[in-house]
């Protein structure tokens, strides 16, 4: 199962770099511009919230790390998310070191956010923090559309 987890991660990776360069080709203005209908949130914002995600549950919840947040301000433009991603990418590594073989174990992980622990599987950490971020990777290219731009295809498997 180890060897999935990386493959699995890899082909995520390649979807998020298909979003990042597409989202370079984006005006400056566009990639940090508020979209009314996605609650006055920007693209760069939804990836800053992404990496965020990552974070919390495989840094923080995970991995017993605090959890650093920055403003998205702070990541001004396509390269500084990409810096994002990379230390999400080294956090990924290890928390797949931490739990190689365990993936299916139930454990109890303490979260800032809930009372008592959470009874999980790494796994369904993992899982979680993925399909967060395809959801909000669909929002990007849907405000990207609204912006006046024709999206590019970013899914795993592209034609």
């Amino acid at each position: 199962m180890d060897a999935a987890f990386a493959q699995q991660y890899d082909l995520i990776r390649g979807a998020r770099a298909a979003l990042l360069r597409y989202c370079a080709t984006l005006s400056p203005a566009h990639f940090v511009a508020p979209v009314a209908g996605f609650n006055h949130s920007s693209i760069r914002d939804l990836l800053v919230h992404v990496a965020e995600c990552y974070q919390a549950w495989l840094g923080e919840v995970g991995l017993g790390r605090p959890l650093a947040r920055r403003p998205p301000e702070q990541a001004p433009d396509v390269a500084a998310v990409r810096a994002l991603f990379a230390a999400v990418d080294a956090l990924v590594a290890e928390f797949r070191q931490k739990f190689a073989g365990q993936w299916l174990t139930t454990q109890r992980f303490a979260s800032p956010r809930h009372p008592a622990p959470l009874l999980l599987s790494p796994l369904q950490l993992f899982t979680h923090v993925i399909t967060h971020e395809f959801h909000h990777k669909g929002q990007c290219l849907s405000m990207s559309r609204q912006l006046g731009y024709v999206p590019v295809d970013t899914d795993v498997i592209r034609t």
